[in-house]
C-alpha cells in the first residue's frame, strides 16, 4: 500500500505513519513547517514535503490519510479530494487498526498521554505484550508508537479532539478527566460530557470502565463505601455498555484504587496502593511529578483489571521513564532545575505548578508560557490568570494559533493584564533566552503545547552555558 498522510508531523498522525512504515507499506507525507519530528520521520526513511503543491504528490497513492488541523482549503487536500483516491481521518484509520484486537483505550481531557505509556510499558514488559498508539514520545520506547505483532492487546490514547474517540470501541476504557475544553468543536461542556459518555458506552460488555471518581458522568449515588474489605469490593457496578465499573482517585480513599501514604524524596515519587484485593506498599515514580501518581493509580487499575500482578506492576513503575514534554526534566542540579511540559489548560498548569512546589518547595521558579489557540485563550484568559499569577516570575510568549486564525483583542497580553502582579513579561523566544538567566531562577518550567518545544534545548543550553 502507498500511504500519503496530509499533516504526517502531528503526534497521532506520525504515530501512524511509523506503523505502515515498519509494517513495510510506502509512506509519505506533508507538513507545514520543519519539525524535529518531521526530521526522526525523514531519518527513517519516510519522505515529507512542506510546500502546498500536488506536482510534489507520489505516483500511486491507495489512501489518504488526514487530521482536521491541516485547512481543507490547502491545495494539496483539495487536489487530492477531486482525484478520487480515498482518503480517511487519522481516527478511522486508527479505529480500523484496533478492530480485532482488544483495545486499551485511554481517553480524558488530560492524563492520558501519561497513562497510556504507563499502561503499554508496563504490559510491555509481562507475558501479555501490548501494540500502542500513542500521544507523545514515551522515553523507554523512543517513539510514539510500539510494533507487537504477538500481542492481542493494542494500547490507544483515545483523543477527543473532532470526537476521534467515537471511532473506538474499546475491551478496556479509562476516563481521566472531562474539563470543559476544545470548545471550538463541543461548543458547550455539556456537550463534551455527552461524547464521553458515548465513548464509555462504547467499552465491551464483557470488560471494563475504570473512570477517575467524581466525574460527572454516570450517577454516582451507589458509591458509598466503608472500611471492611468485603464492602470495598464493587466492581460489579456497570455503566450503559454493561461493562464492569471501577474506579479510581488521587484524592480520598472511597475509589476501588486509591493511594496512601505518598511522599517524596530527591525528585522520585513514592506512594502504598489500596487495591480491591489489598495493600501493595512502597511502589516508585524515579523522576516524576504528583500528578502522575493519579495517573500511575489509573494504570495500575487498567493493567491489574487485566492480571497484571504486583511484582509486574512494581517493576513497570519503577523502571517508567515518562514522556517528553510530560514533566521532562530537562536540567536537574543542586542550583538548578529545568522542566518542559505540555501543559496548555488551566488545569494541567496548575498540576504542573502544584508537582513542582511539592517538589521544592520555598524555590523560586520562573514559568515560561506560551498559550495554544485563540479559542482556548479566550475561553479560559481568568482561569489562565489565576493560577499562571502563583508564579514567582512569569513570561509568556504570543499565542500559537495552530489551525486557528486570529480573534480581534485575543492576545497573550489580555491574560498578563488579568494578572496583579510585576513579574510579568511578553517575551519573543529570543528574548527569553536573554530574561530567564538575569532572573536568577532555582526552577524554570516551560509550558505550552506549540512550538515552544523549539525554545526549550536553545534555553536548556544557555541556562547550563551560566
Amino acid at each position: 500500500m502507498n500511504y500519503y498522510f496530509l499533516g504526517i508531523g502531528g503526534i497521532g498522525m506520525s504515530a501512524l505513519a511509523r506503523f505502515f512504515h515498519q509494517r513495510g507499506d510506502t509512506v509519505s507525507g506533508y507538513d507545514l513547517t520543519e519539525s524535529p519530528l518531521t526530521r526522526q520521520l525523514e531519518s527513517e526513511g519516510i519522505k515529507v514535503q512542506y510546500t502546498d503543491d500536488p506536482s510534489l504528490l507520489p505516483d500511486n497513492i491507495d489512501l489518504v490519510v488526514y487530521t482536521p488541523a491541516v485547512p481543507q482549503q490547502t491545495a494539496l487536500f483539495q487536489h487530492l479530494q477531486q482525484s478520487g483516491v480515498a482518503m480517511r481521518k487519522r481516527s478511522q484509520v486508527l479505529g480500523e487498526l484496533t478492530r480485532g484486537k482488544r483495545c486499551l483505550a485511554v481517553a480524558g481531557t488530560h492524563g492520558k498521554t501519561s497513562t497510556s505509556s504507563m499502561v503499554a510499558h508496563i504490559l510491555h514488559h509481562t507475558d501479555k505484550g501490548a501494540a500502542a498508539f500513542l500521544g507523545g514520545i514515551a522515553k523507554n520506547f523512543n517513539s510514539n508508537v510500539v510494533i507487537d505483532n504477538n500481542s492481542e492487546y493494542v494500547v490507544v490514547e483515545a483523543d477527543e479532539y473532532d470526537r476521534s474517540f467515537l471511532q473506538l470501541h474499546p475491551y478496556c476504557s479509562v476516563i481521566t478527566a472531562t474539563d470543559a475544553d476544545h470548545l471550538d468543536i463541543y461548543g458547550t461542556h455539556e456537550c463534551l460530557l455527552e461524547a464521553f459518555e458515548q465513548f464509555a458506552s462504547q467499552t465491551d460488555s464483557e470488560g471494563f470502565l475504570i473512570v477517575k471518581q467524581g466525574l460527572p458522568l454516570f450517577d454516582d449515588d451507589d458509591h458509598d463505601h466503608h472500611e471492611s474489605e468485603e464492602q470495598h469490593h464493587h466492581q460489579n457496578k456497570t455503566n450503559p455498555s454493561g461493562a464492569k465499573m471501577i474506579t479510581y482517585t488521587a484524592q480520598g480513599i472511597e475509589a476501588d484504587y486509591y493511594p496512601w501514604n505518598v511522599r517524596h524524596y530527591n525528585g522520585n515519587i513514592y506512594f502504598d496502593l489500596r487495591t480491591p484485593k489489598g495493600v501493595i506498599y512502597d511502589l516508585e515514580l524515579p523522576n516524576s511529578s504528583l500528578y502522575n501518581v493519579e495517573n500511575a493509580v489509573a494504570a495500575a487499575a487498567m493493567v491489574m483489571s487485566l492480571g497484571v500482578d504486583e511484582h509486574q506492576l512494581r517493576y513497570g513503575l519503577k523502571t517508567y521513564e515518562g514522556v517528553r514534554r510530560r514533566f521532562d526534566y530537562r536540567i536537574k542540579t543542586h542550583d538548578l532545575v529545568m522542566i518542559d511540559d505540555y501543559a496548555h489548560h488551566p488545569q494541567e498548569i496548575a498540576a504542573c505548578l502544584e508537582s513542582v512546589r511539592y517538589l521544592y518547595p520555598g524555590k523560586r521558579v520562573v514559568g515560561i508560557f506560551q498559550p495554544h489557540l485563540y479559542t482556548r485563550t479566550r475561553d479560559f484568559a481568568d482561569q489562565f490568570a489565576e493560577v499562571l499569577s502563583t508564579l514567582d516570575e512569569l513570561i509568556m510568549l504570543p499565542i500559537y494559533p495552530a489551525r486557528e486564525k486570529p480573534i480581534l483583542g485575543v492576545t497573550s497580553s489580555m491574560v498578563l493584564r488579568k494578572i496583579d502582579s510585576l513579574s510579568k513579561y511578553l517575551c519573543t523566544p529570543d528574548q527569553v533566552l536573554e530574561l530567564v538567566p538575569a532572573l536568577c531562577p532555582d526552577v524554570v518550567v516551560t509550558m505550552g503545547a506549540g512550538d515552544i518545544d523549539r525554545l526549550v534545548p536553545r534555553l536548556e543550553q544557555v541556562l547550563k552555558e551560566q
